[in-house]
């Protein structure tokens, strides 16, 4: 699930792979962007915000998002599914390949984080202010908890999985009122640090175990025994977003 740690890796890995290179090819295959060709320039960086990333070229910056199932991998030829590539970018020693991306386009590069100055704080950036991110997430206290944390404009970074697994540790339910918090801010600091201590894996935990099965609370785990109490975990997929809670630890 690609949620703000998952973004940040991959601009890590994208920028190993690319970053002070020559692209020897660029091909994008949107139609809006298809007779972009950025070869022959070089690969300044590789930036995340939040859920976006940014590959800066020249006078370009290609932002991407991947939404619920797009990935960017190096090295990748297609696996036989030439239809979910939209871009691939090769330098002479490496190739990069976004697949199923839900959002590629090219912008001005000296005007691209104009595309993200909604969001809140990152929670993996420089410009992280935990007391800015508690201010956004009370701002409406009457919004369910769940769908205050999974706003962009709170804090950025947040999925659906942090999302439950926030309500799990905090001990409230996803519909819960944000004004049932008792400490706003150490939700957020929690955000921070769980997202943080995965930035540089994608075998994510939030209970602090890596083990295959352990690694997290409640997210998709219906109907299996809660970790601290035994009792089953249920889930509800009516709304936007599936979500899991404990039903004797979360109030």
């Amino acid at each position: 699930m690609p949620e703000g740690d998952t973004v940040f890796h991959t601009a890590a890995i994208l920028r190993s792979a690319l970053a002070g290179k020559t692209l020897t090819r660029c091909d994008i295959r949107v139609p809006q962007y298809a007779a972009v060709d950025l070869s022959g320039d070089v690969v300044d960086e590789v930036v995340s915000r939040g859920k976006h990333l940014f590959i800066r070229v020249g006078t370009a910056s290609i932002h991407s998002h991947l939404k619920m199932e797009g990935s960017w991998r190096i090295g990748w030829t297609g696996g036989g599914a030439p239809h979910r590539i939209r871009i691939v970018l090769e330098t002479n020693d490496n190739r990069a390949t976004g697949i199923d991306l839900g959002l590629l386009e090219v912008l001005d590069r000296d005007r691209d984080m104009e595309a993200v100055a909604h969001l809140g704080p990152d929670l993996l950036g420089t410009d992280w202010d935990p007391r800015t991110a508690a201010t956004n997430l009370t701002a409406d206290p009457d919004r369910a908890l769940a769908q205050t944390l999974l706003d962009q404009r709170v804090m950025a970074g947040v999925g659906n999985v942090y999302c439950n697994e926030l309500c799990f540790v905090f001990g409230r339910r996803p519909t819960t009122p944000v004004s049932a918090l008792n400490d706003p801010l150490r939700v957020v600091q929690r955000a921070r640090d769980m997202l943080w201590l995965n930035r540089s894996r994608w075998n994510r935990t939030t209970t602090g175990d890596t083990r295959n099965g352990r690694q997290l609370w409640v997210y998709g785990r219906a109907g299996s025994p809660c970790r601290r109490c035994g009792t089953l975990i249920e889930t509800d997929s009516g709304g936007d977003r599936v979500t899991y809670w404990c039903p004797s630890c979360q109030t």
